[in-house]
This record gives C-alpha cells, structure tokens and sequence, in this order.
C-alpha cells in the first residue's frame, strides 16, 4: 500500500556547530547514522543565534563570528522506526538537546518509494503508471 500521508515523528537534534564525533562534525555523523538505519532523510539547520544550557549566547552579528553556531539535525519518520534510532543518539549525543514532536506529512515520495514503505519497494503512484500528471 502506498502511504503518502500520515502520523510520523520528528526527531530534532539540537548540538553546537563545533560538537565532534572521532574527529569529525557530530551533525554529520548523525546523519551518516540515520542513512545507515533507513530513515527516511535527515537535514542539518545552521542557526544564527541561540543560548542551551551553559547561558552563553551563540551568534553571528558579533564582529568576532561566533565559530560554534547551533546546529539543528532533523528526522522525519514513523514513529516506530524513529525511536529505534534513539540509542545511537544516546552514544553520541554528550551535550545538546534531542527534542521529539509527533507530525503529520503531507507527502514524501523519493528514490526509495513512498513514506512508510522499505527502501527498495516503489509506490506505484501516478508518475510511474503515466508519466508526470502535470
């Protein structure tokens, strides 16, 4: 059955631009972590401005640009699959915050078929049966 709307969860990751993983970005990794379980995509936000749990304000309209800017990791996926992605969150994560809000989508039909549906299956929708409906 091809789902193009329904329940989902987001997954927001909120971490500075400077936190590391191994060496590389955190942000990065996450979503190098989200591909490798299947989610359904992960996009990272750079913030202009923002304060978390040291106080100490974070932004880019000082003359020193401030080199450790938030950043903002989201997911969307169902719920289900979302939450099994937590303990990865739970090693890496040391500082930041991880916020989870239910949502609806809309629509998502990408590469790997339609939302809800496992890498690999296709949809069937109307691009497929007759070319583009617009």
């Amino acid at each position: 059955m091809t789902r193009l709307t329904g329940s989902a969860l987001r997954l927001t990751v909120l971490i500075g631009e400077n936190d590391t993983w191994h060496h590389k970005p955190l942000y990065a990794e996450i979503v190098h972590r989200a591909h490798a379980a299947g989610l359904a995509g992960a996009s990272v936000f750079k913030g202009v401005e923002g304060f978390g749990a040291s106080s100490l304000v974070h932004t880019s309209r000082l003359l020193s640009l401030s080199e450790d800017l938030p950043v903002a990791v989201i997911v969307v996926d169902t719920e289900e699959r979302v939450r099994a992605f937590l303990p990865q969150l739970d090693e890496l994560v040391t500082e930041g915050l991880v916020v989870l809000d239910p949502c609806e989508v809309i629509r998502y039909a990408g590469r790997g078929g339609a939302f809800g549906e496992a890498p690999g299956t296709t949809g069937g929708g109307p691009s497929e049966e007759g070319g583009d409906p617009r």
